[in-house]
């Protein structure tokens, strides 16, 4: 199931925040920008600011714009470890108890997987 475009542009902010792309107390860009770029209406790029400021990760300076909160980083990762753990992690070790798998089993499986991925490299 694919997220609103409000919930989108709110992620793709998230996700520029967390690569560095935006930083403490920079500017986003605008409602309208965003709109532009993405070709939405610009009440749908307003929603998924307003999901980031009433999460503290955005802040308003009238007149001015949108800034990236010095918590952001901070808010963002707590949000996104625990929606992990909810969305993965519970669901991966319930099909293991399903399967029987042991601890040292999980731990192997997932070595396997990410060494298969280059993630040891």
């Amino acid at each position: 199931m694919t997220a609103p475009l409000y919930k989108q542009i709110a992620t793709l902010i998230e996700n520029s925040i967390m690569d560095g792309t935006y930083r403490v107390d920079q500017r986003i860009p605008s409602t309208n920008e965003l709109a532009r770029f993405h070709r939405i209406n610009p009440a749908t790029a307003r929603n998924g600011i307003s999901l980031l400021v009433n999460a503290g990760i955005l802040y308003k300076q009238p007149g001015i714009g949108m800034f990236v909160s010095a918590q952001a980083s901070a808010l963002i990762q707590e949000r996104r470890d625990a929606a992990f753990a909810a969305n993965y992690v519970a669901p991966l070790i319930d099909e293991s108890i399903l399967l029987g798998f042991s601890r040292s089993h999980i731990h192997a499986l997932l070595d396997q997987v990410a060494e298969s991925r280059g993630l040891y490299e």
